[in-house]
């Protein structure tokens, strides 16, 4: 499976489609962008099998829609988190385990850890930007 491939052919419509606006793909949160581009990126290097990767999208969206609780917000990218997270247990490319002791690390960091303030910008000291 290591082969290097194109990127996947998104689904326009159905369950497995990702939002969008104006044809262009929309994310709430950078985590969402993220997630996504991690997905993309184990399809071309031939690590992920995009069809299985849908079918497992499709299954835990089918189960959400099965399970949740009256009132819960859906969230495509969570649907998809957990798609990914389980084809990686699966396919023994990272152990659930992994995952999770993994997010426990990330999630104990600081806000904006991972964007550094700046030069200029209010958070660096460098004033209001109003004229």
């Amino acid at each position: 499976m290591n082969e290097r491939r194109s990127a996947p052919k998104l689904d326009a419509e159905g369950p497995a489609a990702p939002p969008r606006s104006n044809g262009e793909l929309v994310f709430a949160e950078p985590w969402e962008s993220r997630v996504f581009g991690m997905t993309v990126a184990l399809h071309e290097r031939g690590l992920l099998d995009w069809d299985r990767f849908r079918e497992r999208l499709i299954a835990e969206i089918g189960e959400w829609e099965r399970s949740h609780a009256p009132g819960d917000e859906y969230c495509y990218y969570a649907r998809w988190q957990a798609a990914l997270e389980r084809l990686l247990d699966d396919d023994d490319l990272c152990a659930n385990a992994e995952l999770e002791r993994r997010t426990r690390e990330l999630a104990a960091r600081p806000p904006g850890h991972d964007h550094p303030p700046r030069s200029g910008s209010l958070s660096a000291g460098g004033g209001s930007r109003r004229a």
